[in-house]
C-alpha cells in the first residue's frame, strides 16, 4: 500500500537517527528504515568510544541506545526492511522495498560504509578485542603498547603516524614493496624511530584468546611465515560504502561514494545524503550526527521550495 510522506530515511545509524530527531521536531512525517533491524550502524562494534563530547568512556551499545532513546522520545520508529530501489518522479519520490512502496517528498540516504575487510582467521572474533579499523577513534587505548597497522594508504599511513604519538611500537603491515600513501606522509613515518614497516607482507591470522594477542604473518615474495606480538591490529584496507542499490541514481565518486557537499544536496533535488555514505573528509560519529542535522535543514527549504 502506497504511503505518503514527508521524509524517508534510510539506515539508522548515527546520521539517520540524528536527521529523525531533527525532522519530528521540525513537524515532518518520517519513515525510518533499517534493513538489519538493529539501529545503530558501526557504533554497535564499537567497545569504546571516547571521542563523542560529554560522554566518555561510553560503550558503543550503550551510545546508540542513547540515540534510539532520544528518537523514539519523539515519536520516531524504526521500520524494519531493505530498500529495493529508488525512482525519481521529480517532485515526489517511489521508495520500492520488498513489502511496500512509499511515495515520499525527500529522501535522505543514511547506509553509511563499512571497513573493507582482511577476511583473515581471528578478524570477526577480535574485532573491538584489540581489532579496530578507526585509530582516532581507539588509538588512545593503546598508548604506550605495540600495534600494527595493515595497508599502504594514505589512510594506514595517517593512521600509523597517529599511533606512534603515543604508542611505544607501531608496526606498519603492506603487501607491496611500496606505498601508496602521499609523498609528504611517506617521509613524515620514514622519519619515525618508532614505526617499523614490513614490506611485502600479508596477515595470514589475528590470534589472540579474549584479546589480540599477535599476528600470523607472510613474505608475500618468499611464502615464508612468521609471527608477530602485538597488542592491537588497526586494519586500513579502504571503506565499502552501502551505495549499491541506488546505483546510477545520484553522482558518486570514483568509489562510491556519493557526492554531496556540507548541505548533504546530491545531484538529484530532493535526495540527501548523511553520514559515512557521504564523500567527506572525516568519518565519525559526531560528524556523522552533524549530517543528519544539515540534511533535515537542506530537506526543510527543499520542501519550502517546492510545496506539494
Amino acid at each position: 500500500m502506497d504511503q505518503t510522506i514527508d521524509l524517508f530515511i534510510i539506515g539508522s545509524g548515527p546520521a539517520g537517527m540524528a536527521a529523525a530527531i531533527y525532522a519530528k521536531r521540525a513537524g515532518m512525517s518520517v519513515v525510518l528504515m533499517e534493513k538489519t533491524g538493529i539501529s545503530g550502524g558501526q557504533v554497535l562494534t564499537t567497545y569504546e568510544v571516547d571521542n563523542y563530547p560529554g560522554l566518555p568512556m561510553m560503550n558503543g551499545f550503550d551510545l546508540s541506545e542513547k540515540f534510539s532513546a532520544h528518537a523514539a522520545h519523539l515519536g520516531v520508529t524504526v521500520s524494519e526492511g531493505e530498500v529495493e530501489k529508488i525512482i525519481d518522479q521529480g517532485n515526489g519520490k517511489l521508495v520500492v522495498t520488498r513489502d511496500a512502496n512509499y511515495i515520499t517528498k525527500a529522501i535522505i540516504i543514511a547506509t553509511g560504509a563499512n571497513h573493507a575487510k582482511l577476511g583473515v582467521p581471528g578478524e570477526e572474533q577480535l574485532t573491538g578485542m584489540g581489532v579496530s579499523y578507526c585509530a582516532t577513534c581507539d588509538g588512545a587505548f593503546f598508548r604506550g603498547r605495540t600495534v600494527a597497522v595493515v595497508g599502504g594508504g594514505d589512510v594506514a599511513v595517517e593512521d600509523a603516524i597517529f599511533l606512534a604519538r603515543t604508542c611505544q611500537k607501531v608496526y606498519l603491515v603492506h603487501r607491496r614493496e611500496s606505498l601508496r600513501a602521499a609523498k609528504i606522509l611517506q617521509e613524515a613515518v620514514f622519519g619515525l624511530s618508532n614505526v617499523e614497516i614490513l614490506w611485502n607482507t600479508q596477515v595470514k591470522e589475528i590470534r589472540g584468546e579474549e584479546m589480540v594477542e599477535g599476528l600470523q604473518l607472510c613474505d608475500s615474495k618468499t611464502g615464508e611465515e612468521s609471527t608477530l606480538a602485538v597488542n592491537g591490529v588497526f586494519i586500513a584496507v579502504g571503506t565499502l560504502p552501502n551505495t549499491s542499490f541506488i546505483k546510477g541514481l545520484v553522482a558518486m565518486d570514483e568509489k562510491g561514494y556519493i557526492v554531496a557537499g556540507e548541505d548533504c544536496e546530491t545531484s538529484v533535488p530532493g535526495i540527501f545524503a548523511a553520514g559515512d555514505v557521504r564523500s567527506k573528509q572525516l568519518r565519525q560519529i559526531i560528524t556523522a550526527a552533524a549530517d543528519g542535522a544539515n540534511a533535515v535543514t537542506s530537506v526543510e527549504r527543499y520542501l519550502l521550495e517546492n510545496a506539494m
